[in-house]
């Protein structure tokens, strides 16, 4: 069998053992909570399997974009295993691999952005990289932190007209926390951008308040929201919306959040993939919508646990989020979902690794 013919074959068995799964039940997140249901999004995964497994290294952030030339680009964070899974707030970089396709092996090119050291404001990681091509430029969207720790995380930006780049960096970050005592005045992490309809640059940003964060006690210290501002340029300078936060599940008790969240424009709708942190639980992904990106829609479920999806060995003792997807985001095609990249616990390294679907349509 060729190789070809072996990936059409596993692409067949995977979506007939999906398809097999689904019929087996009325949707795994319906068993896990009365009135859940999954998404027509959710319905169409089929799993690809793991990309990215580098050995040495904890990988996540798989964000993809197609090249000019045709082939697949992902810029990911990573850094050293010897770190240990924490080793993202003080020791992460941003690298670049490229694949002829999706579903085919990834080709690591090497190091993009690194921890600057002392004196910058990504001095001490470089972490939640998000592509994308405005214009004629590509934008590369991280976080930064000066002291390797999460009240120093703030959103930047590295700009190059070619994906092989060379990079250039801000010299300070694009989007700042709110003042002493605002929901978001502790820091600004996990950018998603996306082009509004008025034309003009929308960044939808995670952050918390500081005093919730030192004070709430239980598993998860404060509570993650997400607020959105908007600039002429993606270099900014930003506003934020009067209204921030949009998305804040607070109010449903039990410290219910959200993270991770990746926007696009469908059609005439705005779109969010995010991961869940106890809205439904934390094992799961989330899917929004909403007319002006402002006002958002009930969350259904995005994706299950990979253990929906795969069977693997059982979770070693150092590894306390086996199991699950964290970090979605997509490669689009003509604006629509066409591949998930996610980042998981596990793999051939017991580190972490990207996982990749595809979105059937």
């Amino acid at each position: 069998m060729t190789a070809v013919s072996r990936k059409k074959f596993i692409h067949s068995v995977a979506m007939s053992l999906v398809a097999l799964r689904f019929q087996g039940s009325q949707g795994f997140c319906a068993s896990l909570e009365n009135g859940i249901q999954e998404s027509d999004f959710c319905k169409k995964l089929v799993p690809i399997g793991r990309a990215l497994e580098l050995p040495g290294y904890y990988v996540w952030c798989n964000c993809p974009i197609a090249g000019a030339d045709g082939k697949i680009h992902v810029f990911f964070s990573r850094w050293k295993a010897d770190l240990g899974m924490s080793g993202w707030i003080k020791g992460s970089e941003i690298a670049h691999a490229v694949a002829e396709a999706p579903d085919k092996p990834f080709e690591v090119l090497g190091t993009v952005i690194a921890p600057r050291g002392t004196g910058f404001w990504d001095g001490t990681t470089c972490h939640n990289p998000l592509i994308k091509k405005i214009g004629d430029t590509y934008c590369l969207f991280y976080m930064g932190n000066s002291n390797g720790k999460t009240n120093t995380k703030r959103i930047g930006l590295a700009t190059a007209s070619s994906l092989q780049g060379p990079w250039t960096r801000t010299d300070e970050p694009i989007l700042l926390p709110g003042t002493e005592g605002a929901w978001d005045d502790h820091c600004t992490t996990n950018p998603a951008w996306v082009s509004g309809k008025d034309g003009r640059n929308w960044i939808y940003y995670k952050s918390w308040n500081t005093r919730d964060y030192e004070t709430t006690t239980g598993p998860i210290r404060g509570n993650r929201k997400y607020g959105v501002a908007f600039a002429d340029t993606p270099a900014g300078p930003y506003e934020k919306y009067e209204h921030n936060p949009v998305i804040d599940f607070s109010d449903r008790g039990a410290n219910r959040q959200f993270e991770d969240a990746f926007v696009w424009r469908e059609g005439d709708r705005f779109k969010m993939i995010a991961r869940d942190m106890g809205v439904f639980n934390h094992e799961v992904g989330l899917i929004m919508d909403s007319a002006d990106g402002l006002h958002w829609s009930e969350p259904q479920i995005a994706f299950h646990p990979l253990s929906y999806y795969v069977q693997e060995g059982p979770a070693p003792s150092h590894l306390k989020r086996y199991g699950r997807l964290e970090r979605p985001m997509l490669l689009l095609e003509h604006d629509e979902p066409a591949w998930l990249f996610g980042a998981s616990q596990g793999g051939k390294y017991q580190t972490s690794s990207a996982f990749i679907f595809k979105c059937e349509r």
